[in-house]
Parts: structure tokens; sequence; C-alpha cells
């Protein structure tokens, strides 16, 4: 598969992201390293250790360069979806109680597993933004069949990027098509069969542009391999990259774990 530099493309680094000494890290390591600091996150459960931990991915933010902002922004949809688990969790949790509201009774122990909760998940998603989410798709893609990823799963990654754009600019132009013929969305049956209608329309519009683009790309010589355009090279950025994420993430299971728990 060829990668088309756009505009805003040749402005990245050369793995597809943002400038800098991250962009320089072999994409490989990066999906790699994103993964075992997840799974290491996950298994503490001390609020220190979390803590540190969510330090540890706020500085990789800021060595990283990227867009603040941005990113907060995206860290902020992920917190809008588990806040309501969050504030439910010290009512939920017997033990030593805070306060009432309503006759349900907030405990320390609720309190204390929601921060662990909160911390985690920014921790790991921070991290994932930073190490794979600035990834272009084209060399995510690439990286992971190079990791030994199967081939139809990549593929399946890569389409679903490349057109849920498209799918949902079809959607769109049906909408504004029904909202044209005087569609107004109520609670009756003529609303659901009309939704039904919608989903059902775009679905047969998927399967026919499905079998347009595999016609095009047979007549391009595709035969459901993925063409390496390069090869990945370790380097010694990557040695050294991959050296000081095992220290931080060997440090944070030691505290965890350690004798002094």
């Amino acid at each position: 598969m060829a990668t088309i530099l756009t505009p805003q493309a040749a402005a990245l680094g050369p793995n597809g992201d943002v400038p800098g000494w991250l962009g320089g890290v072999d994409p490989r390591a990066r999906i790699i390293v994103a993964v075992v600091y997840a799974v290491v996150v996950v298994a503490c459960s001390r609020i220190e250790v979390l803590a540190l931990a969510f330090a540890l991915s706020v500085a990789l933010l800021l060595a990283s360069r990227l867009l603040i902002t941005r990113t907060l922004k995206r860290m902020a949809a992920m917190d809008g979806f588990i806040l309501f688990m969050l504030v439910l969790l010290p009512f939920t949790v017997p033990g030593d109680p805070i306060f009432a509201v309503w006759g349900f009774t907030a405990s320390w122990q609720g309190v204390l597993h929601a921060v662990e909760i909160a911390l985690t998940a920014n921790a790991v998603v921070l991290a994932l933004l930073v190490l794979v989410g600035t990834l272009e798709p084209v060399t995510l893609g690439h990286a992971l069949h190079a990791l030994g990823m199967p081939e139809r799963l990549v593929h399946l990654l890569m389409f679903s990027i490349r057109y849920i754009g498209t799918l949902r600019e079809e959607y769109l132009r049906l909408r504004t098509a029904m909202k044209v013929r005087g569609f107004r969305p109520g609670t009756n049956w003529h609303t659901y069969r009309s939704y039904g209608y919608l989903v059902g329309m775009m679905l047969v519009r998927a399967v026919e542009r499905s079998e347009r683009i595999l016609g095009a790309m047979k007549c391009r010589g595709f035969s459901g391999r993925i063409v390496m355009l390069h090869r990945f090279e370790a380097t010694r950025s990557d040695l050294s990259f991959g050296l000081a994420a095992v220290a931080a993430m060997a440090v944070l299971l030691l505290l965890d774990l350690g004798p002094w728990r």
C-alpha cells in the first residue's frame, strides 16, 4: 500500500507523527512499549504508584511536544465516559462512611477505588495517545504487520480508518435527504422504520462501495498481501528508548510489589 503525503503529512516526522525525538523512534518499539506499559499500570494497585505512572505519562506528553490542549480534549472525552461510574462508585463500595446523600452512604474505600480507576485509565490512555495515537494509519498498519499481526486484521484496521469518514459523509447525505422530505424524528413507529431504512441503506451502499474498491484494487495488482515500501530498522535511539521504558516499568512494579508495601 503506497503512502500519499499530504501537505500536513509533509510537515510531520519521519514516522508520520509530530516532529521531535519521538518521531525518530521505531513504531514497533512504540507499540510494544505502549502495550506492556498498559499491562504494568493495570497490574499496579497502590495509589502512590498509579500517581507516579500518571506523572510519567504526563512527562512523556510534555517531552513529545504534542499539542497539549488537543490531547487534553481527547482525555476529557474519555473521562466523561467514566465520570458517572466514578461518581457512583463511592456509594456502592462498603467501608468507612464519609457522608450520606438521600440515604446513600459514601465510603472512603469507594473514593479510593474511584481515584485508583481514574489514575489507571488516564495514565494508560495518555501513554497510548502519545506513543500510538500519533502514528499515521499506514505506518501503524505496517508496524503491526511487521510485529506478526494477521494480515486480515491489519487490512480491517487500515480500511476502517480510511473509510469511516466516507461512511459518515454518506450518513449525513442520507439524513439531509430525509430532512428535505420533511422527516422529523419522534417516538412513533414511522420514526423507527425510517431509522431502520437509514441503517439498511447505509449497509447496502457500504457493500456496493466495497465491491467497487475491491475491483479498483485488483486492477492495480492487489493480491491480498501488504507490500512494504520500506523496512523498519532498530537503531541506538530505539534501544535507549526501550531500556528507559523497561527501567521505568520495573520501578513501578518494585514500588507496588516490594516488601515496603
